[in-house]
């Protein structure tokens, strides 16, 4: 039990789980979908903790590609750990982050993986810039500054 307390944690947005789904004409979504196996296969292997909150099941439960939608709620319900959060907690950091411009879906996975206290993951450039300027208690980056922050091989 003591290991799984020291376990790195991630947070991963649904626009990174979806990399991969994405077109991958462009060597930035190539690089980003590689990135984002590369940290699947460290979570995987057990040496880092994917956190799952209440909004990644809503979103992509709304997602309208049906092999897409069930690939992601499979790498969640496989592989994803779903801590107990203060939803209230989270509603009240959400609101105060929406006021840095993030937008309200943004805000509250950020809010959930701040309680988590888990390295956020995202490919959205916009959440990326308003994120500097808000004041966050986690590290935010991209799949490719998480694989090279963590030494991810």
């Amino acid at each position: 039990m003591a290991d799984q307390v020291l376990l790195r944690r991630i947070y991963l947005d649904v626009c990174v789980l979806s990399r991969p789904f994405d077109d991958q004409a462009q060597a930035r979504i190539r690089l980003e979908t590689e990135a984002v196996k590369l940290i699947l296969s460290h979570v995987k292997q057990g040496s880092l903790r994917l956190i799952v909150s209440p909004i990644h099941l809503i979103e992509i439960e709304a997602i309208g590609e049906s092999e897409e939608r069930q690939t992601l709620q499979r790498i969640l319900r496989e592989m994803g750990h779903r801590p107990k959060f203060d939803t209230l907690a989270a509603r009240r950091r959400a609101e105060e982050l929406t006021r840095s411009k993030i937008g309200v879906a943004d805000a509250v996975h950020l809010a959930f993986a701040e309680q988590s206290r888990a390295d956020f993951v995202t490919v959205d450039d916009r959440l990326l810039k308003r994120a500097q300027r808000a004041d966050l208690l986690i590290w935010i980056g991209s799949p490719l500054e998480y694989c090279e922050k963590e030494n991810l091989r």
